[in-house]
């Protein structure tokens, strides 16, 4: 009986274990660079900035700027999520998924509101997402 609960607990572990993959050295499709309860606009928008000069901006800001290089402005596409007020906290916006076609990117935007018995914070606040995109292709948001 030991025997086989050894043998168990082996083929256990090692259907567990992890799988080395190689890694091609491509860079990910996407990265969220800030993800924020405060800070966005007053009002609901998705905005994609394509421009140098647009996302130069985003450089200015103090959670931005040691995360994007000159060649992200000149490689890169940028998208910012502003979910607008909210009368209290537990509402975030962010990325449900990114998807490379041969003409485009297509982002799927995920809000999440509080559950309605949820302890929440009683305060406005203006939920914010900031993505880039590791593409220069035309972006969709769904």
């Amino acid at each position: 009986m030991r025997k086989i609960t050894a043998i168990l607990v082996v083929l256990i572990l090692v259907s567990c274990g992890a799988v080395a993959t190689k890694n091609s050295g491509k860079q990910p499709l996407y990265e969220v660079l800030t993800q924020q309860q405060q800070g966005g606009a007053g009002i609901l928008f998705f905005e994609i900035l394509t421009e140098p000069n647009e996302i130069k901006m985003l450089q200015n800001d103090a959670h931005l700027k040691n995360k994007i290089s000159a060649e992200d402005v000149q490689q890169s596409n940028f998208v910012i999520l502003n979910l607008g007020e909210k009368v209290t906290g537990g509402y975030t916006v962010g990325v449900e998924s990114v998807v490379e076609t041969d003409k485009n990117i297509i982002i799927t935007v995920k809000e999440t509101s509080p559950e309605p018995d949820a302890m929440v914070s009683q305060s406005i606040t203006y939920p914010f997402c900031v993505v880039k995109i590791n593409s220069k292709k035309e972006i969709i948001i769904k």
